[in-house]
């Protein structure tokens, strides 16, 4: 792998990757690569940039820390890691936020049929969805409100993309990219 850094380097740069992290995710290290997020994007953004895609960074790295299948407990059980990939980067003038982390296949069907509808939603029925969603308890698997999704769907300034990969007959691996 050592000789092969450098290449793995410039692939990134040649996909306009400004920040790249592999591996468990926290949210104490949350915070922290939000916050070098945050500092790169005020030298170069106005703050209204700078505002979505931190909180675009924070619902897809929340989503790896909640959601992964790869999941780590700290020994005293007080801190959840959750095991993924987090891509911020720029094309054609345009940011993006990309994650991935695997998910049990059983899950694949109901996630798949709610990003559909998510991505098929204009920016008013997004927003109409999104205060009937908020009316509502939280769902039962969920370990947040259950608006992270819709939330990437209002912000991003085309649909977002999603994909699975299948790994074995237990996991997949969930990738979704959104652009701002």
């Amino acid at each position: 792998m050592l000789e092969k850094l450098y290449e793995f380097k410039q692939m990134h740069d040649q996909c306009g990757v400004m920040l790249c992290f592999s591996g468990y995710l926290s949210q104490e290290l949350m915070t922290g690569i939000g916050e070098t997020l945050r500092n790169k994007l005020k030298q170069e953004e106005d703050s209204n940039v700078v505002l979505k895609v931190f909180a675009i960074f924070v619902e897809h790295a929340q989503n790896i820390i909640r959601y992964s299948a790869e999941q780590l407990v700290s020994k005293n059980e007080d801190q959840t890691l959750g095991g993924g990939i987090l891509v911020i980067g720029k094309e054609e003038g345009h940011y993006y936020v990309s994650c991935g982390n695997s998910i049990q296949n059983n899950k694949i069907p109901d996630l798949n049929e709610q990003l559909t509808k998510l991505q098929k939603m204009s920016k008013e029925e997004l927003k109409q969805y999104y205060k009937e969603q908020r009316r509502k308890e939280t769902p039962q698997d969920s370990k947040g409100a259950g608006l992270g999704f819709i939330e990437l769907a209002r912000k991003s300034e085309k649909p977002f993309e999603f994909s699975f990969d299948f790994i074995n007959e237990q996991f997949s691996f969930f990738s979704i990219k959104t652009l701002l």
